[in-house]
């Protein structure tokens, strides 16, 4: 069974969903803050964890900055309905998705395998391949690992899908739309900034062309493009 860290303050809910999961093919262990939850994250035991934002000791956010200093774990954001600060920090600080509560079981089981699916057996086509590279970039899909300039480039489960879409269509427009469905699992909704996020966090971790522009170039109304040299 896949193991699953759930990080939540709220005893009923974790109750609850530690049930549902159960019946879902996972097995899950619940904390219930975020002290906790940052030094279960790090045992190495959990194929993904689930962070609540509202913790006592320690917030999600922060307890999602601790863990990302050490590990690449594919984290889970649950979120307040409509509260987008706390959803973007999440997203540029690795978060791979995040879910508004309240939440039901139903939505959370499907956001954890969409992940969990991209992490273990990427559907991109260039998953097949055995390298992609382009400028200073190059990747191994079936790996799950990159280089920049022939250093090794970290990336959060959702980043590398991302960017490994991007790459197989370097040169053409992919639409905003395309990269929720292929990196994050699911449509692209009114009013989502997820892939915005993702893709500036990108931006960061790539070096800048020689002219000084992004690899990764918006093209208003349509989508993103990465670059051919």
């Amino acid at each position: 069974m896949t193991r699953v860290l759930l990080v939540d303050d709220d005893l009923e809910l974790s109750t609850m969903l530690k049930e549902y999961l159960g019946q879902e093919g996972f097995e899950a262990t619940t904390v219930s803050d975020g002290e906790a939850g940052v030094a279960e994250a790090l045992t190495g035991q959990y194929a993904i964890a689930v962070l609540d934002v509202m913790m006592p000791r320690l917030n999600g956010v922060d307890a999602l900055r601790r863990i990302r200093q050490e590990s690449r774990i594919p984290v889970l954001m649950l979120t307040a309905r409509g509260d987008d600060v706390d959803r973007i920090v999440g997203l540029e600080l690795g978060a791979d998705d995040y879910v508004p509560k309240p939440c039901s079981p139903r939505e959370l089981v499907a956001r954890l395998r969409a992940i969990l699916r991209r992490t273990d057996t990427p559907e991109t086509p260039a998953a097949r391949s055995d390298e992609l590279s382009v400028g200073p970039l190059r990747m191994w899909p079936a790996r799950r690992e990159a280089q920049w300039a022939g250093e090794p480039l970290v990336l959060t489960s959702t980043e590398f899908t991302l960017l490994e879409v991007l790459v197989s269509a370097a040169g053409q427009v992919v639409s905003k739309n395309t990269l929720s469905e292929k990196a994050l699992g699911r449509p692209l909704a009114r009013f989502d900034r997820s892939v915005d996020v993702h893709v500036s966090s990108l931006r960061h971790k790539l070096a800048p062309r020689d002219d000084g522009r992004s690899w990764i170039q918006t093209v208003r109304g349509q989508g993103y493009q990465f670059v051919r040299e």
